[in-house]
């Protein structure tokens, strides 16, 4: 499936978190969502990529954002993460990478020669209307979060 277009509405879901709570897409109507997509918890660019959200949460949910990770690990694994990290918000399981269909980010990938199916890091800004208002794909790690604050402010 492709990327969903700036001003579409953002594909629907609800998903577990790392608790096993249901986050559903419609609840968090009238807030920014930042959902974005990574590889694999506890690896060292998804780590780097989460803990500059974490460092930075406080800028964003004073923005009115709401911060959502998503990748097909288990909830154990995002709890393992959360934890270890002090990582303050949802990491919702994709396990059958329904999320990562509807939001176009499950790719073929080249790495070291070979090339396979995965998860192209990449985020989401969705507007307090539902809407998609920017796309990262693929993300550069450094200085990203600062770029998804300054979206949100623009």
């Amino acid at each position: 499936m492709a990327m969903p277009e700036i001003g579409a509405a953002a594909p629907a879901f609800c998903a577990s978190n790392q608790d096993g709570v249901e986050v559903d897409l419609a609840g968090l109507r009238g807030k920014w969502v930042v959902l974005y997509f990574y590889p694999k918890d506890l690896t060292p660019g998804c780590t780097t990529e989460a803990c500059d959200f974490r460092d930075r949460f406080e800028r964003l949910t004073k923005a009115g954002a709401v911060v959502l990770g998503v990748s097909k690990d288990s909830a154990k694994s995002h709890h393992n993460f959360r934890e270890k990290k002090s990582l303050p918000f949802d990491l919702l399981v994709d396990s059958d990478g329904a999320i990562c269909q509807n939001y176009g980010i499950w790719r073929l990938k080249k790495f070291m020669g070979r090339e396979f199916l995965g998860i192209v890091r990449s985020t989401f800004l969705i507007g307090p209307d539902g809407r998609v208002r920017k796309v990262w794909s693929p993300v550069s790690v450094k200085g990203h979060v600062d770029e998804v604050l300054g979206a949100i402010s623009e």
